[in-house]
């Protein structure tokens, strides 16, 4: 059997059973640029792929998503340390990512977003013509 040894633990979880959460938990992220794709990689471990939500309105991307209790509906819960609830976090993507081929992977608690970079923002060489000038007659 767990034994309970943390008062200020105890504590925190009787305040967040009685007030409830003052606000949905966030994911915690990290995001680089990969080549031709901009990579996001979200911490949301022992959510149900199912709960997930993902959505694109102009240029803010959402991602929700929910995780449950595991104990039943009646159990004597003896320490409940991971957080439940919904969790959330907003994008402000730049115009130069191609929402519209967003890729989405959930594996190991990790939410990987994958996001191209627009063709016309990709970096492209411009060509110098020659020097074919004609002279002004006066």
């Amino acid at each position: 059997m767990l034994m309970r040894t943390d008062p200020f633990r105890d504590l925190d979880r009787l305040t967040q059973q009685v007030f409830g959460s003052a606000r949905p938990a966030s994911m915690q992220m990290d995001a680089y640029r990969a080549g031709d794709d901009f990579v996001v990689h979200f911490d949301i471990p022992g959510i149900d792929p199912e709960t997930i939500e993902l959505d694109v309105e102009r240029n803010v991307l959402n991602v929700r998503a929910e995780r449950r209790s595991p104990a039943p509906e009646g159990a004597d819960v003896i320490v409940a340390e991971r957080p439940t609830g919904t969790f959330t976090r907003q994008l402000f993507l730049g115009d130069t990512l191609d929402t519209e081929r967003i890729d989405a992977s959930y594996d190991a608690g990790v939410l990987t977003l994958r996001i191209p970079v627009a063709e016309q923002a990709k970096p492209r060489r411009i060509q110098i013509t020659g020097g074919d000038r004609k002279e002004l007659v006066g």
